[in-house]
């Protein structure tokens, strides 16, 4: 498989909206208030919010493309654009989503090896991500990959408060080869 990351830039946008808001539809609108997911969607995925991060040094979205076809996305923060940790020797893994016409084909693997290389590259002691408590497929796939829950954090869609597991993964040992 063709697989290659692509940093986002200011005139992929659109496509960032868009990509953003169907992949997180399809992972978790079936479980959450229709209300509450309208708004949480209005307040994440808007395109001036994304056009800040698109523009915030210590972040940076990927593209992940198999050939020429689009199948993902990925978000990372280091510094003070992560959401908790705030250690410069941290990377956030904020978003990690895969197309659903594509899942089942290991490229949520291979998106996680690359965010694990872009770190070590880097010289982060750990990357870190929060994934919701009610997703259990999500946090196997973690643990399988090295990641140990060392915490959690509110997380709201809408008005409702839900959980996140803290999870992160030691790179000191991670081959990047």
């Amino acid at each position: 498989m063709d697989l290659h990351l692509q940093p986002c830039t200011d005139s992929d946008l659109e496509l960032l909206v868009r990509i953003s808001k169907t992949t997180f539809i399809d992972a978790f609108e079936k479980d959450n208030d229709p209300n509450d997911f309208k708004s949480y969607l209005a307040f994440a995925f808007d395109r001036n919010r994304l056009l800040k991060e698109l523009e915030d040094q210590d972040t940076t979205f990927y593209f992940v493309y198999c050939g020429s076809e689009l199948v993902g996305y990925l978000k990372l923060n280091e510094n003070q654009a992560q959401t908790d940790i705030k250690s410069d020797e941290s990377m956030e893994l904020e978003r990690i989503y895969v197309l659903q016409a594509f899942q089942g084909r290991r490229i949520g693997k291979w998106m996680l090896d690359e965010a694990k290389k872009i770190a070590t590259g880097k010289r982060m002691a750990f990357l870190w991500l929060g994934v919701w408590e009610k997703n259990p497929r999500a946090i196997k796939f973690y643990q399988r990959h090295g990641f140990t829950k060392f915490g959690t954090h509110p997380y709201y869609i809408g008005k409702d408060r839900q959980t996140d597991w803290l999870m992160r993964v030691d790179l000191r040992n991670f081959d990047s080869e």
